[in-house]
C-alpha cells in the first residue's frame, strides 16, 4: 500500500487514485509545526506520585515516537529541502505577553491545551535538531493554525508557493488546524506521516484518515523525497 491508497476513510473508499506528484523547488515549501522544547521535556519519574506516574507512562509512546522517528526523520527532510533549494518555514507557539493575555481562546482553555509559552523562553524554542538556519522564516503564533495566526498566507503568496509540505505536532491539533486552513486557501498540502505525532498513535492515524484526500495527501518521508526535483543550476 502506498500514499495513493493508504489512510482512506469511508468517504474515499473506491475513489480514483490521485495523480503522481512532482514537487518544484520554486513552488514548494516545508512547514515544520511546533516541534518545540516544551513538548519533549519530561520530569524525573522517580519524583512522581501514582497519578502523575500513570500520566507519565501514558505519554511514553509519544516521546519514543518523537525521539526515535519524528525528530530524526524531520531533520532528514529539512536537510533535503535545504540541499535542493526548497523554501523552509517554521511555526511555533509563543505569546508576546508573559501573562499570555494575547493567546487565542483555544490556548486558554483549562486542561492540557492551556499553553503558556512566552516567546523568548527556552520552552518556546524549536528543538536544537531542527533549529532554523540563516534566513529561514520562523512564525510565532498564539493560535493552533499557523495560517490564521500569522502572516503565513501573505508570505507564501509572496514566495509564489502553491504547495506546502507539513510535518510536526500535534497531528490532530495544530497540524490539522493548519492543514485545513491551507486547504481552504487553495494551497496543495502534503502531510508527512512519519514526521508527525499525536498524543497517541490512535489519534494520529485517525486524524490522518480524516484529513487525507480532502484537505491533503498523506505521504511517507521516503515517498515525499521521491517527489522532489532538485533545483537546476543557473
Amino acid at each position: 500500500m502506498n500514499w495513493k491508497t493508504a489512510f482512506r476513510s469511508i468517504y474515499y473508499d473506491g475513489a480514483p487514485e490521485p495523480e503522481d506528484i512532482v514537487l518544484s523547488p520554486d513552488r514548494t515549501a516545508l512547514l515544520v509545526i511546533d516541534i518545540q522544547n516544551t513538548y519533549l521535556e519530561r520530569p524525573d519519574p522517580v519524583t512522581l506520585q501514582a497519578e502523575e506516574r500513570r500520566r507519565y507512562d501514558l505519554w511514553t509512546p509519544f516521546h519514543e515516537r518523537m525521539h526515535g522517528l519524528v525528530v530524526p526523520r524531520s531533520a532528514a527532510l529539512l536537510a533535503a529541502f535545504r540541499r535542493h533549494g526548497y523554501h523552509r518555514l517554521f511555526a511555533r507557539i509563543g505569546c508576546h505577553r508573559r501573562d499570555g493575555l494575547d493567546r487565542s481562546l483555544s490556548q486558554k482553555m483549562p486542561g492540557w491545551n492551556n499553553v503558556l509559552l512566552p516567546k523568548d523562553e527556552w520552552a518556546a524554542q524549536i528543538v536544537p535538531a531542527l533549529a532554523p538556519e540563516g534566513d529561514e522564516i520562523v512564525l510565532t503564533k498564539t493560535t493552533d493554525s499557523a495560517l490564521t495566526g500569522t502572516n503565513l498566507r501573505l508570505i507564501l503568496r509572496n514566495l509564489d508557493v502553491d504547495t506546502v509540505v507539513c510535518c510536526g505536532i500535534f497531528t490532530d491539533q495544530c497540524v490539522a488546524s493548519t492543514v485545513r486552513s491551507l486547504a481552504d486557501e487553495s494551497f496543495r498540502v502534503l502531510v508527512v506521516e512519519d514526521c508527525c505525532a499525536a498524543g497517541s498513535d490512535e489519534l494520529h492515524r485517525k486524524e490522518l484518515e480524516i484529513m487525507n484526500m480532502i484537505y491533503c495527501h498523506v505521504v511517507s518521508g521516503d515517498e515525499l523525497l521521491s517527489m522532489m526535483t532538485p533545483r537546476r543550476a543557473s
